[in-house]
């Protein structure tokens, strides 16, 4: 046989493992899962999930838990300063959470939107966003535009 006589096929399927058909086929008996151990046993995959430590006592039951977290509590915000106001918006422009969305300045117009004070602003603008820094809104009716507080 040469080379050029080989169809595409060839080489491309392998026969399945049957496992568990007697000690001539090389799988019998263990089928190929070796003596005791969790790999051994029904319902395992064959896999160990990576936070086992055998009979170790686990890590995340091993460290203290103490004091308060407020990863439950927070509040999550989409978030620009005035300079990006500033450098890619035409004046006079009624900025809200859809329109940054649009100019791909936020990721996420679900979000409430924050506006924060870094930098100046020039340009008017008529903002509508759920908050806004102390210094936010004073530059932006310094420039001669409204900061209008989203739902109020």
């Amino acid at each position: 046989m040469m080379i050029h006589e080989l169809t595409a096929t060839t080489g491309r399927y392998k026969n399945r493992k049957r496992v568990g058909r007697g000690i001539g086929s090389g799988h019998g008996k263990t089928c190929g899962r070796g003596h005791k151990g969790a790999g051994s046993r029904s319902g395992s995959g064959g896999a160990i999930r990576a936070s086992r430590e055998g009979g170790q006592m686990p890590f995340f039951r091993r460290i203290p838990k103490r004091g308060f977290s407020n990863a439950l509590f927070r509040k999550h915000f989409s978030v620009v300063n005035v300079k990006v106001l500033e450098e890619r918006l035409e004046n006079g422009t009624e900025v809200n959470a859809d329109i940054l969305a649009k100019f791909g300045l936020i990721d996420d117009a679900s979000l409430p939107l924050k506006i924060l004070g870094e930098g100046t602003l020039t340009k008017k603008f008529s903002v509508t966003a759920a908050a806004y820094s102390k210094l936010a809104a004073e530059k932006i009716v310094a420039a001669g535009g409204t900061a209008t507080v989203a739902g109020a």
